[in-house]
């Protein structure tokens, strides 16, 4: 990083399924080789209050939850994780690695639940205050295979997204596409149908290009 420069804030999005785990593990790993000071982290979550609502939002239970609910249940949770956790170490020069951030919400709620990619934006930006990733790498994973993945995976966290049919994670698909048109700087397509190395020299190397 170039003196006085922020340090690097880089989101993992993508579809159930995507791959987003393993990619994490592998920044983290290339980002400590660098001696690159850094924190990973998951939303909603991320600090005790956060991880609170979490437990709220993907509760298997929940699922009389309306979609308002559910988009200012996770925009609490970002506020106070943006708070509590990520500005504090970006404030001491270091890097921030998020699964999911505030384009999940922007898809999610959004563009899915129908609430509107431009009303959910405003309930974020009164969170973030624009505080927004220097790069997202959304993970594009075709439903049919993430949901595949899925099923062979035991020990994966089981949470009220799953209880979702096809039409929805192809919807999630469709709004990844639609919010890479509004943040073209930001948000580098990674094809996530590859073989794992394939996806994982793709990441490292956008990760590179912005170090």
């Amino acid at each position: 990083m170039k003196e006085n420069q922020r340090p690097l804030i880089i989101s993992i999005e993508g579809g159930e399924g995507a791959g987003k785990s393993s990619v994490i593990d592998t920044i983290s790993r290339f980002l400590s080789e660098k001696q690159i000071s850094h924190i990973v982290t998951r939303e909603p979550g991320g600090v005790r209050i956060s991880e609170k609502i979490r437990d709220i939002i993907l509760n298997k239970e929940h699922l009389e939850m309306d979609a308002k609910t559910e988009a200012l249940l996770f925009a609490a949770a970002r506020r106070q994780h943006l708070i509590e956790k990520v500005l504090p170490a970006v404030q001491t020069g270091k890097c921030v690695v998020f699964d999911r951030f505030v384009d999940s919400s922007l898809v999610y709620q959004g563009y899915v639940r129908g609430l509107g990619i431009e009303a959910v934006r405003g309930i974020n930006e009164f969170a973030i205050e624009g505080f927004y990733p220097d790069l997202t790498l959304f993970l594009d994973v075709t439903p049919e295979i993430g949901l595949d993945r899925i099923n062979q995976n035991p020990d994966r966290e089981v949470n009220k997204l799953d209880l979702e049919g096809l039409h929805f994670h192809k919807k999630v698909r469709e709004g990844y596409y639609e919010i890479m048109k509004q943040y073209p700087e930001r948000i580098v397509r990674i094809d996530a149908d590859k073989a794992l190395e394939d996806v994982l020299l793709a990441v490292i190397k956008e990760i590179e290009q912005r170090l």
